[in-house]
């Protein structure tokens, strides 16, 4: 294969959830060196300084040795069948022909937060599911992950209210236990489950939810849930018995 047509060769860089390489479809193996540099310049995005990719991955390290370790992982990555990264004197960069799920999963997210776009439903929420690589322990990570997870939080509750409004009572459930899952003590995203199943017409479901909700912050944190949660289930004032 001639340079330019690996160059051209569409890629897949996978960071949410599990790391994952794949040239035309097929998973590549790599070892642990160019597994971090991807991922690196994937979470990070845009072009990166290369002292300060050595000084993220492998800070550990005298300064020779980290750019001895950068030019191995460049090496092992140049061997696939695809130009995966852009190498200039200074800087590195993912080439325009990798395409990352991140860049994905926050595109959907800050759509679902635009009110300008309400209306447009996305046929899967599955790119919101899942943390940036949670099973890797590097310091570089923790802020991305963690900003990730709140825009992807956000962005749950947000679809789990549209598909509500839409009528698609079960997929917005099924979104707002995705947001629960993340955050199980997050009172917003009990709330889009409780709405849920108050518009279905499910109340009794609906109040075992809160229970529900009750028992996990008694037995967390000590605490009963906010007025706005339980309001969601009190009868309007007009309706509520009066005393004798």
């Amino acid at each position: 294969m001639s340079l330019m047509a690996a160059v051209n060769q569409i890629a897949d860089l996978h960071v949410i959830g599990a790391f994952e390489v794949l040239v035309a479809g097929v998973p590549v193996a790599l070892p642990a060196g160019p597994r971090r540099l991807l991922a690196y310049l994937a979470v990070n995005g845009g072009a990166q300084r290369r002292d300060a990719v050595t000084g993220q991955l492998w800070g550990w390290v005298p300064q020779a040795q980290a750019r001895a370790r950068l030019r191995t992982a460049l090496w092992r990555i140049g061997q696939l069948p695809a130009g995966l990264v852009r190498s200039g004197r200074d800087e590195l960069q993912l080439r325009p022909s990798v395409r990352v799920d991140l860049a994905e999963s926050a595109g959907l997210a800050r759509g679902l937060l635009d009110p300008s776009g309400r209306d447009r439903l996305p046929d899967s929420a599955d790119l919101l599911t899942d943390d940036i690589l949670p099973g890797w322990d590097e310091d570089w990570l923790q802020l991305e992950r963690e900003r990730h997870r709140q825009l992807r939080i956000h962005a749950l509750e947000a679809l789990s209210r549209r598909l509500t409004a839409a009528g698609r009572f079960g997929a917005a459930i099924d979104v707002a236990y995705r947001a629960i899952a993340a955050e199980p003590l997050r009172e917003s995203a009990w709330c889009a489950l409780i709405r849920a199943h108050l518009a279905e017409g499910n109340r009794s479901v609906a109040s075992h939810q809160l229970g529900e909700y009750r028992r996990l912050l008694a037995d967390e944190l000590g605490v009963d849930p906010s007025e706005t949660i339980e309001a969601l289930l009190s009868p309007p004032a007009g309706l509520r018995r009066s005393g004798p």
